[in-house]
């Protein structure tokens, strides 16, 4: 187990300018050893995009680090002893780090760094598809079943069928999106008002609302892999479905502040490029490669001002974080 919580790590930073576009990337972390984002849902930047929360291998174990993104200056936040790197993300006011060390929901704020047992599964099941919601409320599956840990009330609202392998709290609605055996379902988070989602038919990728809550975005593939992988939005308001635009292979996405723009990683070798798309054109612009071994492992985020997206690429070693700013590109957002 890591003891070294409230440790301070000198900048890694470093610039270069991007092979392919001489754009400027700054390397966030040091690929001496593994590093990476949280699931792409939840939430890693501060309100303020000046600070984010990742995980590292810093020091031998996998823990989470607060990295200012002004100085560089990394501090680890946990000396959890099995850490969940897929499910950890800050609370909607930025005061606590939720995170499952093994069967154990703990949080810290940034001040004490004490942790705190929130939660504790019976029997050490696994727990999958963490997220938080808007109320600050923290829910996630055990097998079948979806748990809300509250102030106000903790305890199951869905014993569903089969395994549930994501959770998504909705933004500005009292609802979470859950996958079950492949298909999504809406559920409001008192466990009332199942409904079945019905996106375009065939295999559905990588899945996130827009920063308004208001549609479902997620990456359409193709049963023939000659064909492109689309970007397109669902409305579980009025039921329908819609394309947002054709993508150069998208692995991975995400939407800007408002979902006017979106960040994509090409699964494509030959084109192993970091891109971001406009929805009013449907044109793509290039902003650098991530060269990653494996186009699957990389992880592209928005920050919530939408001037910079980070992302994951082990181009250089092991995974680390990657930063391009997109100021020029991408007006300014508040953060939703």
């Amino acid at each position: 187990m890591s003891m070294a919580v409230g440790v301070v790590s000198a900048s890694e930073f470093k610039r270069y300018a991007d092979p392919a576009t001489e754009l400027d990337v700054i390397r966030l972390t040091n690929p001496a050893f593994a590093s990476g984002l949280t699931a792409p849902h939840l939430r890693q930047f501060t309100k303020r995009s000046d600070a984010m929360v990742y995980w590292s291998e810093r020091d031998g174990t996998r823990q989470i680090y607060h990295l200012d993104l002004k100085s560089g200056i990394s501090k680890q936040l946990t000396s959890a002893a099995a850490l969940d790197v897929a499910s950890f993300a800050l609370s909607p006011d930025d005061k606590y780090l939720y995170y499952f060390d093994g069967p154990v929901l703990q949080s810290v704020t940034n001040g004490s760094l004490k942790p705190r047992d929130v939660y504790k599964s019976p029997g050490s099941p696994v727990c999958t598809g963490f997220t938080v919601a808007s109320d600050g409320s923290v829910l996630f599956a055990e097998g079948s079943r979806i748990v809300r840990v509250a102030l106000q009330k903790t305890g199951p609202i869905l014993e569903a069928d089969g395994a549930v392998d994501l959770v998504m709290a909705r933004p500005r609605h009292a609802q979470l999106l859950y996958r079950q055996d492949g298909g999504l379902w809406l559920i409001n988070t008192d466990g009332t008002g199942v409904k079945q989602l019905t996106p375009e038919k065939g295999n559905t990728g990588q899945a996130l609302w827009s920063p308004n809550g208001r549609t479902l975005l997620y990456l359409h593939i193709p049963d023939d892999p000659k064909q492109l992988i689309t970007l397109r939005e669902n409305s579980p308001d009025d039921s329908t479905d819609q394309l947002i635009s054709r993508t150069s292979q998208f692995a991975a996405f995400a939407p800007n502040g408002d979902a006017s723009v979106f960040a994509g990683a090409s699964r494509s070798k030959a084109s192993a490029y970091i891109i971001i798309l406009l929805r009013v054109t449907r044109r793509e612009l290039t902003l650098c490669e991530h060269r990653a071994s494996d186009p699957a492992t990389v992880s592209v985020v928005f920050a919530p001002d939408s001037q910079s997206i980070v992302f994951v690429s082990d181009r250089h070693g092991k995974p680390a974080l990657y930063r391009v700013p997109v100021e020029k590109f991408v007006e300014e957002t508040a953060d939703q």
